[in-house]
């Protein structure tokens, strides 16, 4: 460590924001500076001390770096003393010097100055006597660190853990840990600069969804054809079942991006049909991508306070999208969706900003995409029907061959066009079709139709078979002879 008098001492010395190329730590300086002489240049312009900027590099490299090995690992010296190995160790990181040079955009002797008021500060007078190296020693080698998020991934889990056994409702430490994972996601980008919540509907690259469902009778599948904005779409609150992403009696719309998605997702059993429609999102909805949080991208200078926290948070995204999206068995739904149904509420009702909805990979299809639309945006626009139409559907007809399937809707409109058209909410009493049960009036429902089902879209497929794709294991068995205790 140098010597020096009190007088000599680096730390009453002044810098300039020209002398500090760091555009974060310069920007500083230059709008709280004191303008002085810098010592290091001799211009009259805003400064710090470099004892001010010492703490600074002090606080940046607590954060972001850490001090490298000065020996070899026993692997390495394995390495190193077989004689067949071309093996050279060299220390890693950059030297002290170098390191608070090159992260602070300084010359040589400000960063040496830099250096010995932290070798004041570190210096353990017990521990250079035996030879054991300090920080920022001389020889001391430096290197960046990735973000630390242990304490995200351990905070999620004592929400899951609270959501499932404790507080499931009115849960304040539950709505403070949500606010800090998803406020402002909006802001966030992936390296390659895609937003990691996009616009979905009209003039955007996601402008429909397909929703599929199992059939395993031709009664209900013929009410489902006649209407398909009723019995396609988003089902009606008192018959909507607890998902992934929604409690019982929460309305929501589960859709994916392509028809063959649709079908995989529902699991149909061989031999029933599944009837699947296109919906078109008739407003600008905001959603967030599970699957760009993967790739989730922060950046700034190591000398901003705010960028270990802003790290480690993205390190956490990055996993958070898998965790939501994970397979989850059957018998476990009740309790195991209860922390994603929790997200998508609060998603929709307390975030900054509020979304509409979640896109998410498909855990039937690889590559898949999956959407749920949340509460307000999953209304269903109903078809426009005159007053006293008559709807039919058929499912093929009888020939001398056999039957022959040919699915078809009929709808009969009145000889003399009504003055006064149905409204929308009023049920349509006036349609009678064969199988269509009267759908249930919706007067109090006052969200806007976010989608609007095309009729002439519906397919039906009948479920031939299934395709598994498994990973086999084989199960090794061995037996051996049971030892006699010793006495």
């Amino acid at each position: 460590m140098p010597e020096s008098d009190d007088d000599d001492r680096p730390a009453g010395k002044r810098i300039c924001h020209t002398c500090v190329k760091e555009a974060f730590i310069s920007n500083v300086i230059k709008s709280a500076g004191k303008t002085s002489g810098c010592d290091y240049c001799g211009v009259t312009a805003p400064s710090v001390t470099i004892e001010e900027l010492a703490d600074r590099i002090e606080q940046a490299f607590d954060e972001h770096y850490t001090r490298t090995p000065s020996q070899p690992d026993s692997w390495q010296e394995r390495m190193m003393a077989d004689r067949e190995s071309r093996y050279v160790w060299e220390r890693e990181g950059a030297r002290a010097a170098d390191a608070i040079q090159d992260a602070a955009g300084i010359e040589e002797a400000p960063a040496a100055d830099v250096l010995e008021i932290l070798q004041v500060r570190h210096g353990d007078f017990d521990a250079a006597a035996m030879g054991e190296e300090c920080e920022f020693d001389d020889d001391a080698h430096y290197e960046e660190i990735g973000p630390d998020n242990q304490a995200w991934h351990e905070e999620w889990n004592d929400f899951e853990h609270s959501i499932k056994t404790n507080a499931r409702f009115f849960s304040p430490t539950a709505v403070e840990h949500l606010a800090a994972v998803f406020g402002g996601i909006d802001k966030l980008r992936t390296h390659d600069k895609r937003p990691l919540v996009v616009e979905a509907g009209p003039g955007t690259a996601l402008e429909h969804l397909y929703r599929a469902r199992v059939f395993q009778n031709d009664d209900k599948l013929q009410e489902a054809l006649c209407r398909p904005d009723l019995h396609l779409g988003s089902p009606p609150r008192n018959a909507a079942r607890a998902g992934r992403m929604n409690a019982q009696g929460i309305s929501v719309f589960y859709g994916a991006t392509n028809e063959s998605v649709a079908v995989a997702e529902v699991r149909p059993p061989v031999g029933s049909k599944v009837a699947v429609a296109k919906f078109a999102i008739t407003r600008k909805l905001r959603l967030l991508d599970l699957t760009a949080l993967e790739d989730a991208h922060d950046t700034g200078s190591i000398f901003d306070p705010s960028l270990k926290h802003r790290l480690e948070r993205v390190g956490f995204l990055r996993t958070l999208g898998g965790r939501m999206a994970s397979p989850v068995m059957p018998d476990d739904e009740a309790v195991e969706y209860l922390p994603t149904q929790a997200v998508a509420d609060f998603l929709a009702t307390m975030n900054e900003p509020r979304l509409d909805g979640i896109i998410f990979p498909s855990a039937q299809t690889k590559d898949g995409r999956n959407v749920v639309l949340l509460h307000r945006a999953a209304r269903v626009e109903p078809l426009t029907l005159p007053e006293g139409t008559k709807i039919e559907a058929s499912t093929g007809y009888g020939t001398d061959e056999g039957w022959e399937v040919d699915y078809s809707v009929h709808e009969t409109v009145p000889a003399v066009k009504p003055s006064v058209l149905t409204d929308p909410h009023d049920g349509f009493p006036g349609i009678v079709a064969r199988h269509l049960a009267t759908p249930p009036r919706h007067d109090d429902d006052v969200r806007e139709p976010a989608l609007r089902v095309d009729a002439t879209s519906v397919m039906v497929h009948q479920v031939a078979r299934v395709e598994v794709n498994t990973t086999p294991f084989s199960v090794h068995r061995h037996r051996s002879a049971e030892r006699k205790p010793k006495f």
